[in-house]
């Protein structure tokens, strides 16, 4: 009777053992899961944070181009002494163009 006791013991340690592999089995079959959803969430950060920049290769350039049609009144005719006014007439315009673009990515330094 006591032997059978013993045996019991080696018993318990194997299932553990056996159950410790087929955990990390498990975990290393998960393993390109587990990497795809990391890399998918790290680009679609990287895709709202918006254009990338590099220092020494970005080529930029802004056009800002602004239009109004005023006319200024100053003094009696504004309605007073050192008093002016300023209304404006027509539309007003702003055109703002701004294009950038990476250039020479081979020569990247960092």
């Amino acid at each position: 009777m006591f032997k059978m006791l013993n045996n019991k013991k080696a018993q318990s340690t194997l299932e553990y053992a056996i159950l410790i592999i087929i955990i990390i089995g498990a975990l290393l079959a998960l393993q390109t899961y587990v990497k795809r959803g990391i890399q998918g969430k790290l680009k679609t950060t990287a895709d709202d944070i918006g254009d990338q920049y590099s220092p020494d290769n970005t080529k930029s350039a802004k056009i800002t181009s602004s239009h109004s049609n005023t006319t200024e009144e100053f003094g009696a005719a504004a309605g007073g002494q050192g008093i002016s006014k300023t209304t404006i007439v027509g539309t007003e315009s702003n055109l703002t163009q701004e294009t950038a673009q990476i250039i020479n990515t081979q020569r990247e330094t960092w």
